[in-house]
């Protein structure tokens, strides 16, 4: 999906309680805040990619009802990271400990923390290099484990806390026992 950064002047800066306005008022976009307070603004994606998108939550979801480890979200959820950003991961999922110590308050709005695992999918019209600098700024926010897929490619980048980029051309299926132990990918409905 093609991004529109929009410049939002220092002055015009606005709260989380304006940005949620903001989204409200928008309903038909995707919208996301920079760490320097620019606002981008993202189309809905098309059925191929909404399809993967799908093909991927229910991979995540069956798992994680299974296992019972944490809390898996859809890209519509929003996670105020520390660096000041609120980011929609196309598919993420925290540790159950950390949805615990959430106030019912923290709960219903955008998650004041960093997910543990995101899923990034590039669309046909997604710039690669920008999903690539919002995965290293998950990374520097705390996220554990990442993966960027591309189906176009059938590449898949991993990102991992303290460790370089690992690149997988054509895998069948991801896992990642310390993180999602039992948990697994099958990436044939996506490539």
């Amino acid at each position: 999906m093609t991004s529109v950064t929009l410049q939002i002047p220092q002055a015009l800066q606005f709260t989380d309680d304006e940005f949620v306005e903001i989204v409200a008022a928008n309903k038909d976009l995707r919208l996301e805040l920079s760490h320097q307070g620019e606002l981008i603004v993202m189309s809905p994606t098309g059925g191929e990619t909404g399809n993967r998108n799908f093909e991927m939550y229910l991979d995540l979801g069956i798992w994680n009802r299974k296992h019972k480890l944490g809390k898996a979200f859809d890209s519509s959820t929003g996670f105020k990271l520390p660096n000041g950003a609120t980011r929609s991961p196309d598919v993420s999922w925290i540790k159950i400990a950390k949805w615990n110590i959430l106030t019912p308050e923290q709960r219903k709005k955008f998650l004041p923390l960093c997910p543990d695992f995101v899923i990034e999918l590039v669309s046909e019209s997604d710039d690669l290099a920008e999903t690539q600098a919002k995965m290293r700024e998950y990374i520097s926010n705390g996220l554990l484990l990442g993966w960027l897929i591309n189906p176009k490619t059938k590449q898949v980048e991993i990102y991992r806390q303290n460790q370089e980029v690992e690149i997988l051309s054509n895998p069948q299926t991801l896992s990642e026992e310390d993180v999602l132990p039992g948990f697994i990918l099958d990436l044939q409905p996506i490539f």
